[in-house]
């Protein structure tokens, strides 16, 4: 499938509306915790165990991002967008009769394997592009885009709230609840597929500097420099830190508040969940387009600084108020949120605009660490403290205390990026015939 050229006159700010149907679908992720409780029950899962699809969506979207970085550099966001489609909803659908059937492995098969291919591709597929089309103002521009994965619980959130209340919480319940969010989104992320456009040849961008200004290193060579693997740690921080709140929202604010006077409702928990994609999705563009007035170190020495900080207030005094808990909760996911919609324009700022999908997609191998990390650190520890005889908050003091330290790893990675040494740049001749031929390839 051949990336579809932009005729003459076409507005660059279509783009992020493509981009947006397919992010704030696969942005369905962030909505998994709504799952958890109704699945625990009807098939006899742990925390650990629901927590397993989602972990393997997360790894496989690293991964598949890692591997599909080059084919989606190759084949334009067209190609990208509808392998996202159709791996995303074959998920659901896989998933749906995992549910009916009350087999488990085919919905860690389905949302877990197959969607979780859909994930990594769908959220690489515009990034290249919108910098592209945006040299200008590359954090604001992928913060638009990323913004919408991290809404996209937003609207899942709510909506399957309400479908599990109308379905049932029982095997057949959910599996309809699956079998609706596949079809709707297919539906929806169709709109992107058809709208996206890649810059004509000889006018990448409307405005500002030439998309290949400044140091160029290919993707290759991007893994042989230090700074590749110290923002590799700050992604892996970043996210371990917010991933472990966010997989188990729903009940970790029902179990913070289980022993109080003013305990959360099933009903509440899952607002609580659509109030942090909120927080999510709106600071991605907010924090990304104040990296580009305040440059991206100083924005991630927020991020991981600040953001210990919210862990420990969490861990010190979050049971004491349910106004600080979702503060805190707020703040964290918001970071969470920003370091996704930063990283692109840090490694456009540190490697260029050449192969900067390719590296972006290898470095959300951090992600799919991440993934695993946090849920884990977050469920493994409460089951256990839950065996021991112990309840509400005293279930996550310990994960709390490792995420600060997680943190601190992160804030001192971010503090060693220095500039990329010139012997990994791409000659210009080399890149510019590069370019020129996968313009032309793509015409």
């Amino acid at each position: 499938m051949s990336p579809p050229v932009a005729p003459p006159g076409w507005s660059r700010w279509l783009v992020p509306p493509a981009a947006l149907s397919v992010h704030l679908s696969i942005g369905q992720a962030y909505a998994w915790s709504v799952f958890k409780p109704p699945l625990e029950s009807a098939l006899g899962l742990s925390g650990t165990q629901s927590a397993l699809p989602f972990q393997l969506g997360i790894v496989m979207l690293g991964l598949s991002a890692a591997f599909g970085g080059t084919l989606v550099e190759r084949n334009g966001p067209r190609w990208a967008m509808t392998v996202a489609l159709l791996c995303f909803s074959s998920g659901f659908l896989l998933s749906a009769l995992g549910a009916f059937v009350e087999q488990y492995w085919l919905i860690v098969l389905g949302y877990g394997f197959v969607g979780g291919i859909g994930l990594g591709i769908g959220y690489i597929s515009p990034v290249s592009t919108l910098i592209k089309w945006f040299p200008d103002r590359p954090g604001m521009a992928t913060g638009i885009a990323i913004m919408g994965f991290g809404g996209g619980a937003l609207i899942a959130s709510p909506w399957s709230a309400r479908m599990l209340e109308a379905f049932g919480g029982d095997s057949s319940g959910i599996a309809l609840a699956f079998l609706v969010h596949g079809l709707s989104y297919a539906v929806f992320m169709l709109l992107g597929v058809l709208l996206v456009r890649v810059p004509r040849s000889d006018k990448p961008a409307e405005s500002g500097p030439g998309v290949l200004a400044g140091p160029q290193v290919s993707a290759k060579q991007a893994l042989r420099t230090p700074q590749f693997w110290l923002l590799w740690i700050v992604l892996c921080m970043n996210v371990t830190a917010g991933i472990g709140i966010l997989e188990k929202a729903a009940p970790m604010i029902t179990d913070f508040f289980a022993d109080t006077s003013t305990p959360v409702s099933v009903t509440a928990a899952a607002g609580f969940v659509a109030l942090l994609s909120a927080a999510n999705m709106a600071d991605r563009i907010g924090w990304s387009s104040t990296s580009d007035l305040i440059g991206r170190k100083n924005i991630y020495r927020v991020y991981l600084g600040v953001g210990a900080l919210m862990y420990a207030l969490l861990a010190l005094f979050g049971d004491s108020s349910t106004p600080l808990f979702v503060l805190c909760a707020l703040v964290i996911l918001s970071f969470y949120g920003g370091g996704f919609a930063t990283v692109p324009a840090y490694l456009k700022d540190l490697f260029g605009t050449y192969q900067v999908g390719a590296i972006h997609g290898r470095l959300l191998t951090a992600w799919s660490t991440a993934g695993v990390l946090g849920p884990l650190i977050v469920n493994w520890i409460a089951d256990r403290q839950e065996e021991a005889g112990r309840h509400g908050a005293s279930l996550y003091g310990l994960s709390f205390a490792i995420m600060i330290g997680l943190l601190v790893v992160g804030f001192v990675a971010n503090e060693l990026v220095r500039p990329v040494d010139p012997r990994h740049h791409v000659p210009a001749p080399k890149e510019a015939a590069h370019v020129e031929r996968q313009q032309s390839e793509s015409a």
